[in-house]
């Protein structure tokens, strides 16, 4: 009895971390804009929601392998690195050697913006600099690059701007083709027309065709619609191309001389002069 007993119960634990890891992931919280909910424009929702996709990746980045400073950033697109901490860290900053971590930018003061080919997002709120940028709280910078036929791809950090007064912030950057414009995938109106007549010319030769077999009883050639016109006007194409196209006037004498029986006549009587007796 007791067998079946520990199985139950090892089958309700097991439901319940499975149950309670699903919640967890459930709460897991985006990107708020920066201001109250209702100042969200539309632009920045819209942008929010192309940045969708990426939100269940994680990237990561490490910065001076083997030197004194060794840092490796990690970075997820409008989630919590670490959710379990609930510090809205969404790029956070590990430092190697003495095992401390800084939040560079939270979730919950996000900005983004775009252009005709990227999209900037903002992470503010992270963590005081202390001595640097007059203590201001820290920044990231994100430029996503459109590139196509790639979800997300090359995470890297450019650089840290710490040496000024304020202002200061980390930039990063990745390529993605959430941040390419939409191909306008539409027909020209050229395009449109040309289907249009090639259409138009398909039925006009088909039902024709189909009119003149079938109804009038037409054979060979004749089958073709409205045959004795469209001969008629090959002819007088061809006589308008022949009347603009010739190099020389209708009535232009001919460059030769043409052998007339005048012409030897004369030749024969010069030629036998000599030949009569004295």
């Amino acid at each position: 009895m007791s067998s079946p007993c520990c199985t139950s119960a090892v089958l309700v634990v097991l439901t319940a971390l499975i149950l309670g890891a699903g919640a967890e992931q459930a709460k897991e919280r985006g990107c708020d804009v920066i201001g109250d909910e209702s100042s969200e424009s539309q632009m920045e929702r819209a942008l929010l929601k192309k940045l969708e996709p990426l939100s269940q990746m994680r990237f990561n980045v490490t910065v001076g392998e083997g030197k004194e400073e060794n840092y490796i950033y990690h970075f997820r697109v409008c989630r919590e690195v670490n959710s379990s901490l609930h510090d809205f860290g969404g790029l956070v900053q590990s430092d190697r050697q003495k095992g401390r971590t800084t939040v560079i930018g939270r979730i919950n003061e996000t900005q983004v913006f775009n252009g005709s080919d990227w999209i900037m997002l903002i992470y503010k709120g992270g963590d005081s600099y202390g001595t640097h940028c007059s203590g201001e709280k820290r920044r990231a910078v994100i430029m996503i690059s459109c590139k196509r036929g790639v979800t997300a791809s090359s995470f890297s950090i450019i650089s840290e701007e710490r040496e000024k007064q304020q202002e200061c912030f980390y930039l990063f950057e990745m390529d993605s083709s959430v941040a390419c414009p939409v191909e306008d995938s539409h027909l020209s109106i050229g395009s449109i027309l040309l289907i249009t007549f090639a259409s138009l010319v398909a039925v006009y030769i088909i039902g024709g065709f189909l009119y003149q077999r079938l109804i009038v009883g037409a054979k060979g050639m004749e089958q073709f619609p409205h045959f004795a016109f469209w001969q008629d006007l090959g002819n007088l194409v061809a006589d308008g191309c022949d009347f603009v196209c010739r190099s020389k006037p209708r009535n232009a004498p001919a460059a030769y001389r043409g052998v007339g029986d005048n012409q030897l006549g004369e030749d024969s009587e010069e030629r036998d002069d000599h030949l009569l007796p004295m």
